[in-house]
This record gives structure tokens, sequence and C-alpha cells, in this order.
């Protein structure tokens, strides 16, 4: 390190600006006010410890070099920061903004002092690198006469395209929806991830010789099968998108949508292209079920599109503003931290449980909850469609760590509510007909440590067979998957694997 007494001279953590609330709740473009090269980068990139175990590089799944670049940006040596980074990681434009920072929770510095600016660190290398040019398509030296299939362009499909690529073979990356990206493309809303960050390496990945067949679902238009038959390897890299539901009294009124339902539409709405539900925010009473990182998005969505007012319900407490005893450095910390979206308005309700929803009278006169006991009838537009979500309290209690608490039931108006509580597993309908791999005891695609399904020739990476979770897991995922793809085709692999796929997050926030 080129300085190590650095963080005692600069202690404080400098975060970049955001624009203004009233103003940027008018618009879809990014928040921040400050992107990219700062007066303060430098400074703060001093602040990095000579640690003599960088806890940072074990916190992050792609085993990024941290204090190596951290230093170079201190020196303002953009070139050789952005090859040192970019040798981790495909994508660092995406976990730069999205990442919630598994290293800085793993900072040392993080023990006494705020930690190290890690992550806008990250976004700041590679905005440099390509503001100055320095972002060139890699094409292998030769190719090989292997084919690939990759099915689903989200972040561990296109990691893993992108590496194997590279490696000399013919990729070709399937994806059902009109653009490439996947959750990045359609499911972050453009306020936290501009798409033009996503086209220009789609641009990059097209230029070194991978392929892209956009409209196109496997398992309907391309059989699985036949896609094994014409590829030496596939990869399936389908996420988890089948959502958890709500098994409560009233689920069939009309206005409960699942998040994933409404987030795409307010995308494509942006780029002036037809949703899919056709779900809007505007003029309505918005409530929000799950306080996640997606539910977030919905709130700032909501906000945008000009809802009325937003209700964010949260069934576990509001988290600790300091580290828990029982989240030990250098373990993630579940810690409240207010996001953009939640600056900018709309109300959160913690330790909180949904009931049932409530339509017209004549709904709710037929609804009954578990207890037995009859609904309170609530304003209604007579035509099936919910109204209102009657909640309760919950604390600890003998009944366990929600139990409901008497004497608190409430209505809270709703012209529509948002289903924002997870993931259960990947849609495997058609693959399961047309080309059966084993599934684990959760519903996720079966694989053993070299990501290769019970399948011949199969693998599979990112949340299709971890499960539900983080962009910075599924490139890790997809780049140790394309090592072993590479390994299964030529027998060997240059190509780096910075996890197996048994591993687990040390803690894994939620989503």
């Amino acid at each position: 390190m080129g300085d190590p007494r650095g963080f005692l001279k600069v202690r404080s953590r400098r975060e970049p600006a955001e624009r203004p609330v009233e103003e940027r709740i008018k618009d879809w473009l990014d928040v921040h006010a400050e992107s990219g090269l700062q007066d303060w980068t430098q400074e703060q990139a001093a602040r990095c410890m000579d640690c003599g175990t960088p806890f940072c590089m074990s916190g992050c799944p792609l085993g990024n070099i941290i204090p190596e670049w951290n230093d170079l940006v201190r020196q303002g040596q953009w070139e050789d920061a952005y090859h040192r980074l970019s040798m981790t990681n495909n994508f660092p434009e995406v976990t730069g903004r999205i990442c919630p920072a598994l290293c800085e929770s793993a900072c040392v510095l993080g023990i006494h002092q705020p930690p190290t600016m890690i992550k806008n660190d990250e976004v700041t290398i590679i905005d440099q690198a390509w503001d100055l040019e320095y972002v060139k398509p890699l094409p292998p030296e030769r190719l090989s006469d292997q084919t690939v299939a990759v099915v689903g362009s989200g972040p561990a499909g296109l990691a893993c395209a992108q590496q194997l690529t590279r490696a000399g073979h013919t990729v070709v990356v399937f994806e059902r929806d009109d653009e490439v990206g996947g959750l990045m493309r359609y499911g972050i809303p453009n306020f936290k991830l501009e798409k033009g960050l996503l086209d220009r390496r789609v641009k990059q990945m097209e230029a070194e010789g991978t392929r892209f067949r956009t409209n196109t679902e496997i398992g309907k238009d391309l059989g699985w099968d036949d896609l094994r038959s014409q590829f030496d390897a596939v990869v399936v890299a389908i996420g988890s998108t089948v959502p958890r539901d709500m098994s409560i009294p009233g689920r069939d009124l009309d206005g409960i949508h699942f998040a994933m339902e409404f987030l795409p539409d307010a995308t494509r709405r942006v780029f002036g292209k037809q949703p899919i539900h056709d779900i809007t925010a505007k003029d309505k009473h918005v409530v929000i079920i799950g306080g996640g990182d997606t539910g977030s998005d919905c709130l700032g969505t909501s906000i945008r599109q000009g809802a009325k007012d937003v209700t964010v319900l949260q069934i576990m407490p509001q988290e600790p503003t300091k580290r828990p005893d029982n989240q030990p450095w250098p373990t993630f910390a579940r810690l409240y931290q207010k996001t953009s979206s939640m600056e900018e308005g709309g109300e959160y309700v913690y330790s909180t449980d949904s009931v049932n929803f409530v339509g017209s009278e004549e709904d709710a006169a037929k609804i009954t909850v578990s207890d037995n006991t009859q609904t309170e009838g609530f304003i209604s537009d007579g035509n099936g469609h919910v109204t209102g979500l009657k909640v309760v309290s919950v604390a600890p209690g003998k009944d366990g760590p929600f139990t409901r608490q008497p004497g608190t039931e409430r209505v809270i108006p709703a012209d529509l509510v948002l289903i924002s509580v997870g993931f259960l597993h990947p849609d495997t309908e058609t693959l399961q007909a047309q080309l059966p791999v084993d599934l684990d005891g959760r519903g996720n695609v079966a694989r053993d440590d070299a990501f290769q399904t019970s399948q011949d020739g199969v693998f599979s990476c990112g949340d299709a067979g971890r499960g539900q979770s983080l962009v910075v897991w599924a490139i890790a995922e997809g780049r140790s998957c394309a090592a072993a793809v590479d390994r299964y085709l030529t027998g060997c692999t240059e190509l780096p694997a910075p996890i197996v796929a048994s591993e687990r997050p040390m803690a894994l926030p939620r989503r």
C-alpha cells in the first residue's frame, strides 16, 4: 500500500451526493448527482488499510483484489485499476451500483471506523475505464469446435457466456424477453441501474463473438431436448422466477399483483414499450408487502408513477443501527439504512403481518380469518377489486417470534397491492418435461460442485441452482460454471472459478 496511514489522516466517509428528491421523482434517471471521478475519490481510497489479511476479499464471492485496486485509485492509475478489477468481475458497473457490498461489511477498518468505500471505488474505476476507452472487446485468439447454449441472460448467464466465448467456444445466449439482461433489464428500475450500462456490455460481448437470440423461450419456441442435441453443452441460467405467494383470504381480488409483474411493466413504459400486465400505481393507494430491496424498488417506482400514498409492510422489526452480537464481523450485518426510495416518501410499517385482503362489503362478509372472526367491511367499488388490507401487529410470544397481538388489527386502504416476499424456485415445468434433471429439496436445479446437473453436458448456475440470491453471487456462479463447462469440453481449463456450487455466503442479506 502506498499510504498505510491513510485511514488515520482521513477518518470520515464521504458518500456520493444524490439529486434532490423533488427533482428525481419526476424522472427515471440515476438518483445520484455525483458519479465517476470526484475531487474526494482518491482521498477516500487512501483510507484502505495495509491490513495483513484483507477480509474484504473473502467477503466478496468474486474474490475481488480490493486492496490492490483501491491503492491504484488512490494513485489515479485508472488503466491498471481497470485491468485488476476486470480480472475478477465481468460487470463491475452493475455490482458497483446495486450490490449490498458484502466486502464493506468485512472491511477491517469497519471494526472501529466507517468502512472503506470499496463499492464507490469499484464503480469509479469502471466508469473511468469506459470514459477513457480502456474497455475493449477481448475476442479469443483461436476458436474451438465446441458449442454452448446458455439459457437466460441475467448476470449468471452473461458472465458464463462471456467467459466461455473468451475461451474460444461458440456461445449462443437464449433470452425469452425482447432484450438481453434478465432481472437487470426489467426487474431493477432504471433509476437504480440505467439500461445503457447493459447495452454497451452487450455490444462488447457481440464484438467478442457471443451470439444472442432474444424472443426465444426454450421449452416452447425450441425444445430443451432439441437444444441439447444441437449443442455440446447447455447452461441453465433461468433464474428463480416462481414468486412466493400469500395464501390469505381475499387473494383472488383484482388489483393484487406480484412485484415482478409490476416492475417490468414500469420499465417497459419508460422505454416506450407495451406493458404486459398493464399495472400502474398512478392515483392509487399502494400497499407493498415485503420490505426488502424489491419492495424498495416498488416504492420508488410507485412514487414516480404518481401514487396517492404508499405503505410498505415488513413482518420483521426495524433493523438495528449498529452491528448486533449475533452478526459479528466479518459477516454481513443486517443494519437499518434508508434506501434512496425510502427518502422519497412512503411509510414503512414494521412488525406487521397481513390478515386478509378486503374488497367490497359483500366480498368482506364472505371472508373468514383463521381465528373464525368475520372481517370488517370496507369502502367498496363494488366490482371485486381490492380496497384494503387488514393487518395486525406481531411481536415475540408464546406462539413464536411473530405472535399476533390482540387488539392491533386495522385496515389499510389499498387500490393496488404488490406482493414482494421473495421467490420459491425456478420455473422448470418444460425443462422437467423435455430434459428431466434432478431438483433439490427446494425445487432448484440440482448440481454437483462442478455445476453439472444429472443430465450429462447440462449445467446450472445462478439463482436457478442456488436459489434466490444476489447479483454478485450470480456473477461468481456464472464465472465458476464457465470454468466447469470448459473443463468438460476440453479436459482442462484456465478459466478462474471463484466458488464451488455448494459454497454459501457467510451471511446473506435480504434481497
